[in-house]
């Protein structure tokens, strides 16, 4: 399909906050596409127009919404106005947003959001999906976002991309997060650059084989076989899970820049010249991949470090986690539960340096806030409602 950014002025002026709702005469799952959570990010807005524009009920299986997320900044074409819309999603954060007399554009975009999320998960049964569609400032391979939950792995891996996992360690208060302490299944899809007509088609791809994979319409295999091939070419058959091992933080005033010539999963040796900031050179302490370098003003993200996860690893999370190995912790001294239901530990810094952190990420606790004393970690896993899933024919 031949779209390109040119073509599209007229649905970007026309952009509202439900893009598309679309209800089936079949029952089905529940899917949930955010598009414009980044206001400079338009690919997924218009890839969701395209794609549902011509979906009619009687060939639907349950239900569809299609969310825009930054009206104001995508009218403005910037990444926010006010503050990052993707880094306000904490429960803390919320409550003090729903009880403050004065909101900025985002505070008020997020109880938008918030609003309709609440009334689909109280109208609706499910199984929900949740989908955030996002572009990158460097140019990248499509990619995979997920936090570490089972489920969310196990439908990642139905698509030909890269799956990077962690990325809830480094990022406080992604949208997809607060799903996730939620329980439910959701991904974070990176379609490419912000203005590659790529990122269009890939994001038509991946929405596409979501609509297949999750039952919600029948089509022929051929026809679904196409966007996998495209998806499976645009990220180089790179299609294997990565972890995030490093963030460098930025803050207002930092005068970042990147060197150019970096994109997402490229490799780099140790000793490599990365960025400049401040006047001083930064340079890679990892013989690694590089991940989201970042080439726009706005972001406080300047580059993040990934190396590959070893299958074996993996399958070892899979069994300890399903045995829930991790009661066995609160033996320890200085480990105790904060909250057992929601998967929280108490875990004392003294305590925690004996502690690798490959242990506690096989386990599913990548989450943590961290206090002059504690370290409260935050396991996804055990707050994930898996059994909702397990009748999907992909689980």
């Amino acid at each position: 399909m031949n779209i390109n950014y040119t073509q599209t002025k007229k649905e970007e002026a026309s952009v509202k906050r439900i893009i598309k709702e679309i209800h089936g005469e079949e029952k089905g799952p529940t899917l949930v596409f955010f598009g414009g959570i980044h206001g400079n990010e338009k690919a997924g807005v218009i890839a969701l127009q395209e794609v549902l524009k011509n979906i009619k009920p009687d060939e639907l299986n349950g239900s569809i919404y299609a969310i825009s997320g930054n009206l104001k900044a995508l009218e403005k074409n910037q990444r926010y106005i006010n503050q990052d819309l993707n880094r306000l999603w904490t429960r803390d954060n919320i409550n003090t947003i729903k009880n403050k007399n004065t909101l900025n554009n985002e505070e008020k975009e997020l109880l938008k959001l918030l609003y309709f999320l609440e009334r689909i998960l109280k109208i609706k049964s499910g199984p929900f999906y949740f989908f955030d569609l996002h572009t990158t400032s460097s140019k990248t391979l499509p990619f995979i976002t997920i936090n570490d939950a089972l489920i969310n792995r196990k439908f990642s891996k139905l698509f030909p991309v890269p799956i990077v996992l962690g990325i809830e360690e480094y990022l406080n208060g992604p949208l997809l997060s607060y799903i996730n302490t939620l329980g439910y299944l959701s991904l974070g899809f990176e379609s490419g650059q912000h203005v590659d007509v790529r990122s269009i088609e890939n994001n038509l791809a991946f929405i596409n084989l979501v609509l297949h994979y999750t039952g919600a319409i029948n089509k022929a295999e051929a026809y679904n076989l196409e966007y996998y091939n495209q998806l499976k070419e645009e990220s180089k058959s790179l299609n294997r899970f990565f972890e995030i091992t490093h963030l460098h933080s930025i803050n207002k005033k930092d005068s970042f820049k990147m060197y150019e010539g970096f994109k997402s999963f490229q490799k780099i040796n140790k000793g490599a010249k990365i960025a400049r900031n401040n006047k001083e050179d930064i340079y890679s302490k990892h013989d690694a991949r590089i991940f989201m370098p970042l080439y726009q003003k706005k972001g406080a993200e300047g580059f993040f470090i990934i190396r590959d996860i070893k299958p074996f690893y993996l399958k070892m999370s899979i069994f300890l986690r399903r045995i829930k190995i991790d009661n066995l912790l609160v033996l320890f001294p200085g480990i105790s539960w904060q909250n057992k239901r929601e998967g929280v530990l108490k875990v004392n810094l003294k305590v925690a340096k004996f502690f690798a952190k490959p242990i506690f990420h096989a386990l599913g606790y990548r989450n943590r806030q961290v206090t002059k004393t504690h370290m409260n970690l935050y396991n996804r896993e055990r707050v994930a409602k898996t059994r909702m899933y397990k009748e999907e024919s992909w689980y």
